[in-house]
């Protein structure tokens, strides 16, 4: 009887510990919009591929398309520290022997002013094919204009996650 007194029984409703995992069915996604004008590049790219995966969300799964659509304006307008428009390399390969092609970043801005963007949130998601299905979720215009009005975006103050 003794052993029953020190022991307090503690009953705990097993059901409300349960993790829930989210699949495409109960997912949340919504539609945001980025203004990257004057802002450095690199602290842009991750606030906006962690917007991507969702991992800001309650009911983050790691191998589920949870994220939202982001939206990005003034793409043209990012900035880069330092020396890096001339020292940084964009390196791709064309396929054939000895193909291998270099571009600094004020010569890819000028070729293609968005995939500056589009190379750093690129470089910060999985690589994989859920890399690959979170990237389709990106817009990027160089512009202050989108053509996404109809999804009724939320503008992002993406200063206060900085």
């Amino acid at each position: 009887m003794q052993i029953f007194r020190r022991l307090k029984l503690v009953i705990v409703n097993t059901l409300s510990y349960k993790t829930i995992s989210a699949n495409a069915k109960t997912v949340n996604k919504e539609w945001v919009v980025v203004d990257v004008k004057d802002l450095p590049l690199g602290r842009v790219a991750a606030v906006i591929a962690n917007m991507l995966r969702g991992k800001y969300k309650p009911n983050y799964t790691p191998h589920v398309d949870c994220g939202d659509n982001v939206v990005v304006i003034n793409a043209a307008h990012v900035s880069l520290s330092g020396n890096k428009w001339d020292q940084k390399q964009y390196i791709r390969h064309t396929g054939y022997p000895g193909g291998q092609r270099t571009l600094n970043a004020t010569q890819l801005h000028q070729k293609h002013d968005t995939k500056l963007v589009e190379n750093a949130v690129r470089g910060m998601l999985p690589k994989n094919k859920l890399g690959a299905d979170l990237f389709r979720n990106l817009r990027v215009f160089s512009g202050a204009e989108h053509t996404h009005d109809a999804q009724n975006p939320k503008n992002l103050h993406i200063k206060d996650y900085l």
